[in-house]
This record gives C-alpha cells, sequence and structure tokens, in this order.
C-alpha cells in the first residue's frame, strides 16, 4: 500500500540508553532529528532516552498525538512499540541497532537516506495481522487477554520439562481434537512471527499478507506431527493434559501469565493490525534473502 501520509510529528522510543548522548541511541537520535528538521517535523523521545538526547522534548505513547514512531534497537524493541500502537494505526518504522531486526527497514549506516525516503513520500506501509490469545477459565470465562505480533507460546511452567498438550480447532461450543503430544510446548504465531521462534523450531515461511495462522509443536516426541497452518477464520484451543501440569503462556517473548488448573488458551486472529513502514526494494522476499540468506545464488563455478 502506497503511503500518503505527511509524518509531522515523530516519536522516537529505544532500549535503555548507554553511553548518553554519544552512544548508538544518542547518536541516532541526533540524526533523526536533524532530517526531521529539513522537513519541518518535531521529534521526541520516550522518557527513557531523555539522557540520550538532550535538547528534545520527551513523550509517552500513551495516548501522545504523534503520527510516526521509530523504534531503535531490534525485533524485540519494535515489537514493544507495537503494543503500544495496538488499535492507532500510527505507523511503526524500525531501525536496527541490534543484530539480525528482520522487523526492522532501516540499518544504522542508513539512518539520513533512509529518513529522508520516508519523509519525502517515497516509503509504503504494510499492514501486518495480529492474534487475539485469551487464557480461559474452566466454565468459559476469560481471565486474560494478549495482542500478538510475532507469537503466542504455552509451554511448561518453570524447570525445562517436557509438557503434555492437548489441541483443537474450531469454536468452543463444536471443538475438533486436532492431537495431543509430549514436547516442550506449543508456538501459535502469525504470519509475520513465521519467521522468528517457529522458524527456528521447524515452522514454515508464510508471506505477511495470508490471512492465516500457524501451529508449530516445540520439539515433539514424535515423528509424526508436524506444523498445521490454519485458517484466519478458525480458532485453536491448547489445555494441559494433566492438570498437575503448570502451563505459561508467553506473548511475543516479552509478556505473558501463569494457565491455572482446568484453563486453557484460546488464540485466534486479532482485530488490530500493525503498520509497518518499508522502504522502496524492502519486500518480504527481498528481506528473506538479505537477512536470512534465502535461496542464495550458488557461487560461481560452485
Amino acid at each position: 500500500m502506497e503511503s500518503r501520509h505527511r509524518f509531522q510529528r515523530i516519536a522516537v522510543v529505544g532500549r535503555a540508553a548507554e553511553g548518553g548522548p554519544n552512544g548508538r541511541i544518542g547518536e541516532a537520535c541526533r540524526r533523526i532529528a536533524s532530517v526531521a528538521a529539513g522537513f519541518g517535523a518535531s521529534v521526541a523521545v520516550e522518557p527513557g532516552l531523555a539522557n540520550a538526547a538532550p535538547g528534545l522534548d520527551t513523550v509517552s505513547l500513551d495516548g501522545a498525538d504523534v503520527d510516526l514512531v521509530i523504534s531503535l534497537g531490534g525485533d524485540g524493541t519494535l515489537l514493544r512499540t507495537a503494543r503500544t500502537v495496538f488499535g492507532r494505526n500510527i505507523p511503526v518504522l524500525g531501525i536496527n541497532l541490534g543484530n539480525l531486526g528482520f522487523l526492522t527497514s532501516v540499518s544504522a549506516d542508513g539512518i539520513d537516506e533512509g529518513l529522508r525516503s520516508v519523509l519525502g513520500g517515497d516509503a509504503s506501509i504494510e499492514e501486518r495481522r495480529t492474534l487475539r490469545a485469551e487464557i480461559r477459565t474452566a466454565r468459559g470465562e476469560v481471565r486474560d487477554t494478549f495482542t500478538v505480533l510475532n507469537d503466542a507460546v504455552v509451554h511448561k511452567a518453570g524447570a525445562a520439562q517436557v509438557v503434555r498438550l492437548d489441541l483443537c480447532v474450531g469454536p468452543q461450543d463444536n471443538l475438533e481434537e486436532i492431537g495431543s503430544f509430549s514436547g516442550d510446548g506449543v508456538i501459535l504465531s502469525t504470519p509475520t512471527g513465521s519467521t522468528a521462534y517457529s522458524l527456528s523450531a521447524g515452522g514454515p515461511v508464510i508471506v505477511p499478507h495470508l490471512n492465516c495462522f500457524l501451529v508449530t509443536p516445540i520439539l515433539p516426541h514424535t515423528l509424526a506431527l508436524r506444523p498445521v497452518v490454519v485458517p484466519g477464520d478458525d480458532e485453536i484451543t491448547v489445555k494441559a493434559l494433566d492438570r498437575r501440569e503448570r502451563l505459561f503462556l508467553t506473548v511475543d517473548g516479552q509478556e505473558g501469565g501463569p494457565v491455572g488448573d482446568d484453563e486453557r488458551v484460546v488464540v485466534r486472529m486479532g482485530t488490530f493490525k500493525v503498520a509497518l513502514v518499508r522502504l522502496p526494494g524492502h519486500s518480504f522476499f527481498a528481506t528473506l534473502r538479505r537477512k536470512l540468506s534465502w535461496a542464495a545464488s550458488p557461487l560461481p563455478g560452485g
């Protein structure tokens, strides 16, 4: 989707700044502010970055009047940033100051050129689907709810031990059993999350715009069980086969909560979408080739 946004109020978020104004975060903030000034745009930073960006205003993203959020860091920082804008349709631009940075669009060396492209109207907006993960009681009441951009992982609470899980598909009044298995847990991921934890666990890569989600067992103790892609209008229910096994739900690797006795986790497509800013030439498959060496051409003479 082409971007017709005119970004005038920019908020910058990032990890706790090390090195103050002379660190990587401080340098990135100065460069962002300098480029933005050339386009008449204002820049403010979240309070945790104040020491790294003296002279810039601070802003809390809770209800802030901004039209672009810049995430400084890796994918973890971008996931945290996305949670602050769920349901608000504020585009997020990821600048990679970490390692892989699969969800980010701009490298640390390309801040000036990349931001000029975005503010000049050459970028595009790519909407990514989310999941809604619920912890439900035995009576079917929703006890806790999470919005998921990458994945929801159901696993054993406490020590690393095998857990026995039961998986079902369909509405709660007409559940169909997928099957049960013993393993380290199960990953329920969006197409965006298919290149994260699920990929490491043997799951397939899914093109982001597809309306579906992915069920990937983690180290199952069977050779017969494989990842399953389910339609976006389905829902998956996960529960422990043994009430004594205490489960935990982890969302996007950053938040979650315990799943109590007789409780279950229900996951389906969410109503929110996250708008990621993409630069020209930064398509999904171009990112696969660049970040994961996807289908790399053989060396000459190889």
